[in-house]
C-alpha cells in the first residue's frame, strides 16, 4: 500500500450489515424467482469462500460475463468481501471482445456460461482463467462450488487505494481501456448516492435495465444499503417493460435517453399508467429538452438526471426532479443542464491551459475528489492524458450559470469547426428532435474543402412519418444560423450504437473521411 493509504470500510461489510437490518425483505427478484437478504449475504459469503478455495488472493482479478441475474450481484459482494478485483465484462461484446478482456485484466477466474467460455477461451492469447459456470456440473459448477463453501465470512480489511473494481468503458477511441477504481472510490460513490435527497428507502423497488455488470451496476450497493427491492430485468422490450414496471410496482428506474424515446412513442400507441414510478433517472447520452417536456407529460414530474464515467465512479452532477418541475415553470433552458456538483464531487470548468472559466464561457469539464479514479489498468501514457494533478479532465466541454447549473455543450473531439465557427451537434440535434416526425438523430463532421469542416445528419424518423429535404432543410434554417444547419442529410433506417446502447457517432462519420490523411479538426 502507498504511504497514503489508510483503512476505510469494506464496502461489502457495509451490505452485510443491511442485511442484518432487512433480513425479512426481498433483496432481489426478477425472471419470477426472489431472493431475501438473509439469503443474499449467506450466498455471497459462501461464494467468498468459494473464490479463496480456488487458490485466489488479494487483488486477483475475477471477472464476470454474464446478463443481468443474482449471481452477478452475489459476486459483487463476495470480491468485495474477500479483496478481489472484480471486472466486469458486457455479456453484448463479441467473443474476441471478451477474450481482450479477460486477457487485458489478467483474470484468475471467470464467471459464464459454458457457451460464452467456449467461444472465447479459443481466443485467448493469454493464460486461460479458471471457470465457474452456472450450466456446469463438477469443478466448474458455480452450485456446486456454493454448497460446498461455508456460508459465514468476514469481511476483509481493506486500503483507500486497494484496486476493487477494474471498470471497463466503452469509449469511442476503441482502446481497451479499465478504469481503476478504488476501495475509497466505491465508498465515496456509496454515499453520494445515499446523502442525496432523492435517495431510495426501505420499500422502494429499483428496476434495473442496463447491464449491472457496468453503469447500471453502480446503484446496487446503495439499494441495498438502503433497505430497498432490486427487481432486474432481462433485456428491453418498451411493451414487456411497461407490463412489469406495473406488475412489480417498481418505484425508481434508470433509462438511457433511446430507451426514453422507445417508450414515447409505445405510450402513444397504448398508454400503461405507472402509478407506482417516483423516480426515472435518465443520463448516459444527451436528451432533447423538447423530448424531456414529452416524457414529464407522460410519466409525470418523476425525472431526474445524472452526469457522470466510470472514471468518476458514476455520477458526479445532477438536475433533481425538483430542477426539472422549476425549469418547466419558469427556467426552460435549464432543461438543457445536467445540474450541479454533488456534495463531495469538485467539478470546474476549464480553458486549454487548465485555468477556470468565467459563468457563460465554454471550457472543459475537470472532476476531483475522492470519486476520482487511480487511472486506466497497465495504461500510463492514457492516464497521463486524462488525470493531471489528481483530477479527471472528461473531454466533455460545457459552460456554468451564475447559479451552479452546468450546460454540456459537446465532446470535446465531437466538436465541429465550420469556416473558423465552432458548432456542438448534440446543440443541432436538439434542434433536428422538435420536429414531429424525427425519432432520432446524429449529427456530424463532413469534410469540405472551402470550410474545413460542414455539419451533416442521419435522421431516423418515426413509423409512418414522412419527411422531406427541403421540409427538413427550411425546418432547420428558421432555427439555427446558417452555420449550425446541416448541409447534408440522410434519412436512414436506423443509427448505430455501441454495446452499452450510445449512438456510435464515430461509425456514422468515419465513412465520410476514408482516404483523407489526416481530420481536418
Amino acid at each position: 500500500m502507498s504511504p497514503q493509504s489508510h483503512e476505510v470500510p469494506n464496502v461489502g461489510a457495509l451490505v452485510a450489515r443491511a442485511s442484518g437490518l432487512f433480513r425479512q425483505r426481498i433483496a432481489l427478484q426478477g425472471s419470477g424467482a426472489a431472493l431475501g437478504y438473509e439469503q443474499l449475504e449467506a450466498r455471497s459469503n459462501r461464494l467468498a469462500n468459494a473464490l479463496l478455495a480456488m487458490g485466489l488472493e488479494r487483488g486477483d482479478r475475477v471477472g464476470v460475463c454474464l446478463p443481468n441475474c443474482f449471481e452477478v450481484v452475489e459476486l459483487e459482494l463476495a470480491c468485495y468481501k474477500a479483496a478481489l478485483v472484480k471486472a466486469p465484462i458486457n455479456a453484448r461484446l463479441s467473443p474476441r471482445e471478451v477474450a481482450q478482456v479477460v486477457d487485458n485484466a489478467g483474470a484468475a477466474v471467470v464467471l459464464t456460461t459454458r457457451a460464452r467460455a467456449e467461444a472465447f477461451l479459443p481466443l485467448l492469447e493469454g493464460a486461460a482463467p479458471r471457470l465457474l459456470l452456472l450450466d456446469a456440473d463438477g469443478d466448474e459448477s458455480y452450485a456446486g462450488r456454493l454448497e460446498r463453501a461455508s456460508d459465514r465470512f468476514e469481511p476483509c480489511r481493506v486500503q483507500r487505494d486497494e484496486l476493487a473494481v477494474l471498470h471497463y468503458t466503452s469509449g469511442s477511441s476503441g482502446t481497451l481501456k479499465a478504469a481503476m477504481q478504488t476501495f475509497g472510490n466505491r465508498l465515496a460513490q456509496l454515499r453520494k448516492f445515499l446523502m442525496r435527497s432523492e435517495g431510495m428507502v426501505p420499500g422502494d423497488i429499483l428496476g434495473l435495465v442496463g447491464p449491472i455488470t457496468h453503469a447500471s451496476g453502480m446503484q446496487l450497493v446503495p439499494a441495498l444499503c438502503a433497505g430497498a427491492t432490486i427487481h432486474l430485468f432481462q433485456g428491453f422490450e418498451p411493451e414487456r417493460w411497461l407490463q412489469e414496471m406495473q406488475a412489480h410496482r417498481v418505484s425508481h428506474t434508470f433509462l438511457v435517453p433511446t430507451m426514453i424515446h422507445m417508450l414515447l412513442e409505445e405510450q402513444e400507441r397504448r398508454y400503461r399508467p405507472l402509478p407506482d414510478l417516483q423516480r426515472l433517472g435518465y443520463g448516459a447520452a444527451p436528451m432533447a429538452p423538447a423530448r424531456i417536456l414529452r416524457a414529464m407529460d407522460v410519466f409525470g414530474p418523476v425525472l431526474s438526471q445524472g452526469y457522470g464515467a466510470g472514471e468518476t465512479t458514476s455520477g458526479v452532477c445532477g438536475l433533481s426532479a425538483a430542477d426539472h418541475i422549476l425549469a418547466r415553470a419558469v427556467r426552460p433552458e435549464r432543461l438543457a443542464s445536467c445540474g450541479r456538483p454533488f456534495l463531495e464531487c469538485e467539478v470546474d470548468i476549464v480553458d486549454s491551459e487548465g485555468r477556470s472559466v468565467a459563468a457563460g464561457e465554454v471550457g472543459e469539464i475537470v472532476v476531483g475528489g475522492p470519486d476520482v479514479f487511480a487511472g486506466y489498468w497497465r495504461a500510463p501514457e492514457l492516464t497521463a492524458e486524462v488525470l493531471v494533478d489528481g483530477r479527471y479532465h472528461t473531454g466533455d466541454l460545457a459552460r456554468r450559470d451564475d447559479e451552479g447549473y452546468l450546460y454540456i455543450v459537446d465532446r470535446k473531439k465531437d466538436m465541429i469547426i465550420s469556416g473558423g465557427f465552432n458548432v456542438y451537434p448534440t446543440e443541432v440535434e436538439a434542434v433536428i428532435y422538435q420536429h414531429p416526425a424525427v425519432a432520432e438523430a446524429c449529427v456530424f463532421a463532413l469534410p469540405d474543402d472551402k470550410w474545413g469542416e460542414t455539419v451533416a445528419a442521419h435522421v431516423v424518423l418515426k413509423p409512418g412519418a414522412a419527411l422531406t429535404q427541403a421540409e427538413f432543410d427550411a425546418f432547420c434554417g428558421e432555427r439555427l444560423g446558417g452555420y449550425k444547419k446541416p448541409r447534408r442529410v440522410e434519412f436512414v433506417a436506423a443509427l448505430p450504437r455501441n454495446a452499452n446502447g450510445k449512438l456510435a457517432r464515430k461509425q456514422v462519420q468515419d465513412p465520410y473521411w476514408a482516404g483523407r490523411t489526416r481530420r481536418v479538426n
